[in-house]
């Protein structure tokens, strides 16, 4: 019986070769971006330590009281807010943007945008 690979493995398949040419300095950290079905993640990485710096995401206080529902374009967008504000608070203006396989479209865009008009440089 042949079988259609699920989705999720072809994303990991893309994230895997995006990779191998993407990785997070001190200089230039990686925002590394999840999405689920619910809720929206984003990190801020430095690869050579493989230490988080600074994230975000839609389970934080902050976005669960301001927006009712989690798993749209409104709260992404707050989320790269967030994000782009907890790094600038950390001195962190430039970063590499790491969609995690995910098409940039939809929540993952709107999140780009949202840390980009924060003041993140990518």
């Amino acid at each position: 019986m042949i079988t259609k690979p699920n989705s999720n493995v072809a994303r990991l398949k893309r994230h895997r070769r995006m990779r191998r040419n993407l990785a997070g300095t001190p200089a230039r950290p990686r925002l590394n971006v999840f999405r689920s079905l619910n809720h929206i993640y984003a990190q801020v990485i430095d690869d050579t330590t493989g230490h988080t710096l600074v994230s975000a995401s839609t389970l934080d206080k902050e976005i669960k009281e301001s927006d009712g529902y989690t798993g749209n374009k409104d709260a992404a967008k707050l989320v790269g807010e967030l994000v782009a504000k907890r790094a600038l608070e950390k001195g962190i203006s430039k970063v590499v943007f790491d969609r995690g396989g995910y098409i940039y479209h939809g929540r993952v865009e709107a999140l780009a945008q949202g840390a980009r008009e924060a003041g993140l440089e990518f």
